[in-house]
C-alpha cells in the first residue's frame, strides 16, 4: 500500500511540474516619451518581458535597470512590465540603459538603449570680490549642480567696446571650475559670465550662459605726468630736466621709472604711503646736458604689483654744431714721409680740437689743435680721429685710416721640405719670403720665364704648390714682391729644382748563372731600368734571415759585386734592393745559386772510383783463378799451354789476309771445342 501512495505521488509532482513550463521571449527596454528628453521633462524607463506559459500560473518577476552599467532601479512584480519613473531629466541622466528580468530561476537582458537629456541647467556664477584695484585679480566661480563630470567651462571677461576675453577650462572630476582674470590698465566697470559645455556621443552640447557678475574697478594711482624743462625742443648744450609724477590713493611700493628706448635712465621706489592721505603725489627727476643723441621719445612708467601705467614724450634736440671733418694729406705713403692732418668744422670756427689715435685699450691723445703734421713710420700705420668741443658738447669725426708702408726686401725662394728637389710623381711646394716690408705684398710665382700664380696677402710670405712636375724639367723658378711702397718690384734668385726620378724595375744576374763550381768566382750584377743617381745598391742571400752581402751607391744604374770562392754554405736564393732619394726600395726577382763540384774533384773522384772498382775486379780474379787452379790440376797445365799457342798463332796469323783470319777462326772454334772436351772429361771423373 506505501508503494502504491508513493508512485501516486511522484505521478502527481510530476503533472505539477509540467503544468509549470515558462520561457523568455523577449526583453525589451523603452523610453517614454523617446530617447532624446529635454532637460527637466519628465521620463519613463519601462521594461517588459514577454513569456511564454505551459498554463496560465502566477509568475513573480525580478527587474533590475542599469544606466552605463551601474545599477539605478530595482522591483519584484507578478505584472509582465515594470516601469522607471524620472520626474526631472537631468543631463546627468544621459546614457546607456539596459534592464534584466529574472523569474523562476530564469534570466534574460534585453539590448542597451542610448537616452539623451538634451540642454544642460543653467549655471551659477559667482566672484570672490565686487570692488578690486587695477593690477589684481578677479577670482570666479561657475557651477553646475545638476551636471555629472567630465565638463567643459568657458569663462568670459566683458569690458566696454572691446572684444570679451574667454578662458576655457576642462574639469574631468568636479562639475565645478574656478579661474582668475587679471585686471589691467583701462579696466573700469567688468562684467563676467560663464557657460558649460558637455560631450555626448561626440556631439558637443552647451548650457546656457550664466548670471552675470558685475565687479567695480578702481584705480591704484593715476597716469603718470611727464614733462621736460625748459621745453622738449632744445639745442645740444642745454641742460635738459624731465619730471615724472603720479598720484596715490593708500598704496605701498609704488616704483617710478624714467626710459629711453630700452634704457632706464633713472628710477625710484616708495616703499611705504601713509594709510589716511587719500591723494599723495610722488615725483622723479632726472637731468642731463643735451646732446644730438638725447633727441627721441621717452617714457615714465609707474608700476605697483600687476598695474602699470605709462606716458610718452616726445624730446627733439637741435644741433648745435656739425660733426669736425679730420682730412689727411695722403692714406698711403712710404715710411719717412711727412703726413699732416687737419680737423674743422662746416661753418664753425670756435671750437677746441684735439687730435687723437685709436687704440683698442683707449684712443691715444697726440696734439690740442686742429692742425697735426708728423714723419711717419711703419708703427703709424692706423685709424685717426679729432674731437671739437663747444660749450660742453664733443664730437667726434670719422676716422681716417693712415697705412704706412716699408718696402719689400729682396725674397727668398726656396723648397718647404728644405732640399731643392723633388720626386717625380709628387707635387713641388716652393715659399717665397719677403722679410722685410709692410702687408699687404703682393707675390709673383715664375716657372721659367712664365707666370703660375699672383697672390696678395696679409703677411710676409706665400706658397706654390706645382703639381705638373716633369721628368726633364730643367726650368727653375722665381718670385717677385712688391707692396704699396713706391720702390717697387724686388725678384729673388732663380731656384734650380732637381728632378728625382724613383727607381724602377731592379733585377739581378749572375755569372755563371744557376750552378757555380765549388772554389770558383762568381759575378753578381744589380741593375735598375730607370732612376735618378747615386743610386744605392745590396745584395742579400736569404736563410731564415735576410743576411746583407754587399752594399754600395754607385753613379750607375747598375753595380757588380764578384764572390772570389763559391762555397757549399754560399748555396740559396739572392735578390738584390735598389734605392735613391726617392726613398723607395725597389726590390728584385730572386735567384737560386746552386754550388756543384769543380772538374779536378770531380776527376778525383773518379780515379778514386775506377781503381777501388779495378782492384776488386783483380782481386776477384786472383781469388777465381786460385780456386780453378786447386781443382783443375795438370787438365789446367795442358789448357792453359793450348790456349797460349792458341793465341800466339792467332796473333800471327792476323797479320795475314782475310782468308788466313777465317783459318785462325776455326782454330780458336777447335781450341774451344778442345777445351769443352777436356773440362767435361774432368766434370765426368770428378763425378764418379
Amino acid at each position: 500500500m506505501y508503494l502504491a501512495l508513493l508512485v501516486f505521488f511522484l505521478q502527481c509532482s510530476e503533472l505539477y511540474t509540467q503544468e509549470r513550463v515558462f520561457t523568455f521571449n523577449t526583453v525589451e527596454i523603452k523610453v517614454q516619451p523617446s530617447v532624446k528628453v529635454k532637460n527637466g521633462a519628465p521620463m519613463s524607463i519601462v521594461c517588459r518581458a514577454d513569456i511564454s506559459k505551459s498554463t496560465n500560473f502566477q509568475l513573480k518577476h525580478n527587474f533590475t535597470i542599469f544606466k552605463d552599467g551601474k545599477l539605478v532601479f530595482m522591483t519584484v512584480s507578478n505584472k509582465g512590465d515594470a516601469q522607471y519613473e524620472i520626474p526631472m531629466a537631468r543631463s546627468s541622466d544621459t546614457g546607456e540603459y539596459e534592464c534584466t528580468v529574472e523569474a523562476g530561476g530564469k534570466t534574460k537582458s534585453s539590448n542597451s538603449l542610448h537616452v539623451w537629456v538634451t540642454g544642460m541647467t543653467k549655471p551659477i556664477l559667482t566672484a570672490e570680490k565686487k570692488e578690486v584695484l587695477e593690477g589684481e585679480v578677479v577670482k570666479l566661480r561657475c557651477e553646475l549642480p545638476e551636471e555629472v563630470p567630465p565638463l567643459y567651462f568657458l569663462f568670459r571677461k566683458i569690458k566696454m567696446n572691446s572684444t570679451p576675453k574667454e578662458k576655457l577650462v576642462f574639469e574631468p572630476y568636479r562639475n565645478f571650475s574656478v579661474v582668475e582674470f587679471s585686471v589691467e590698465e583701462g579696466d573700469n566697470i567688468l562684467q563676467f559670465d560663464c557657460f558649460g559645455r558637455r560631450n555626448v556621443k561626440l556631439e558637443f552640447e552647451s548650457s546656457e550662459y550664466s548670471n552675470k557678475t558685475l565687479v567695480t574697478v578702481r584705480e591704484p594711482f593715476i597716469k603718470p605726468t611727464l614733462n621736460a624743462k625748459p621745453s622738449s625742443n632744445i639745442t645740444e648744450g642745454d641742460r635738459i630736466q624731465f619730471e615724472c609724477s603720479t598720484v596715490v590713493a593708500r598704496m605701498h611700493d609704488i616704483e617710478i621709472i624714467l626710459q629711453k628706448n630700452r634704457t632706464i635712465l633713472n628710477s625710484i621706489v616708495y616703499k611705504y604711503v601713509h594709510e589716511y592721505s587719500v591723494r599723495d603725489e610722488k615725483l622723479l627727476k632726472y637731468s642731463a646736458v643735451a646732446t644730438l643723441e638725447d633727441s627721441g621719445e621717452y617714457l615714465c612708467k609707474v608700476e605697483q604689483g600687476r598695474a602699470s601705467k605709462t606716458t610718452k614724450l616726445n624730446v627733439v634736440v637741435s644741433e648745435l654744431f656739425p660733426k669736425p671733418i679730420l682730412a689727411a694729406s695722403m692714406s698711403k705713403l712710404d715710411e719717412n714721409k711727412e703726413l699732416t692732418l687737419s680737423c674743422s668744422i662746416s661753418g664753425f670756427r670756435k671750437a677746441n680740437f684735439s687730435i687723437l689715435r685709436k687704440n683698442s685699450n683707449g684712443d691715444i691723445w697726440l696734439k690740442n689743435s686742429r692742425n697735426l703734421t708728423m714723419r711717419v713710420n711703419v708703427n703709424d700705420t692706423g685709424s685717426y680721429i679729432c674731437k671739437a668741443e663747444v660749450k660742453g658738447i664733443v664730437k667726434e669725426s670719422r676716422p681716417v685710416r693712415i697705412n704706412v708702408y716699408a718696402p719689400v726686401s729682396k725674397p727668398t725662394l726656396s723648397v718647404v721640405s728644405g732640399l731643392p728637389e723633388v720626386v717625380l710623381g709628387k707635387p713641388l711646394r716652393l715659399i717665397c719670403r719677403s722679410v722685410m716690408g709692410t702687408p699687404p705684398i703682393t707675390f709673383t710665382f715664375y716657372k721659367g720665364n712664365n707666370e703660375v700664380k699672383k697672390v696678395v696677402i696679409n703677411d710676409t710670405y706665400a706658397t706654390f704648390l706645382d703639381e705638373n712636375i716633369r721628368p726633364n724639367d730643367k726650368r727653375g723658378y722665381k718670385c717677385d714682391a712688391r707692396n704699396n711702397h713706391s720702390s717697387g718690384m724686388k725678384t729673388s734668385n732663380i731656384l734650380n729644382v732637381t728632378v728625382i726620378v724613383p727607381i724602377r724595375n731592379a733585377s739581378l744576374g749572375s755569372i755563371p748563372y744557376g750552378e757555380v763550381e765549388d772554389g770558383s768566382e762568381t759575378a753578381f750584377l744589380c741593375s735598375v731600368k730607370e732612376g735618378s743617381w747615386p743610386i744605392h745598391f745590396r745584395i742579400f742571400r736569404k736563410t731564415d734571415r735576410d743576411v746583407l752581402l754587399f752594399e754600395k751607391s754607385e753613379n750607375a744604374d747598375r753595380v757588380v759585386w764578384r764572390k772570389e770562392a763559391m762555397s757549399r754554405e754560399d748555396m740559396g736564393t739572392y735578390y738584390c734592393m735598389a734605392s735613391n732619394r726617392a726613398n723607395v726600395d725597389v726590390k728584385s726577382h730572386p735567384i737560386t745559386i746552386s754550388v756543384i763540384l769543380a772538374a779536378w774533384q770531380k776527376g778525383i773522384i773518379a780515379a778514386f772510383v775506377l781503381i777501388s772498382i779495378a782492384g776488386a775486379a783483380a782481386l776477384a780474379l786472383w781469388w777465381f783463378l786460385c780456386k780453378k787452379k786447386k781443382a783443375k790440376g795438370p787438365s789446367m797445365e795442358m789448357s792453359g799451354s793450348a790456349l797460349a799457342t792458341n793465341l800466339t798463332s792467332e796473333k800471327l796469323t792476323r797479320q795475314h789476309n782475310d782468308g788466313d783470319y777465317y783459318t785462325g777462326s776455326s782454330y780458336i772454334e777447335d781450341s774451344e771445342n778442345h777445351m769443352k772436351s777436356t773440362d767435361e772429361s774432368n766434370e765426368n771423373t770428378r763425378a764418379s
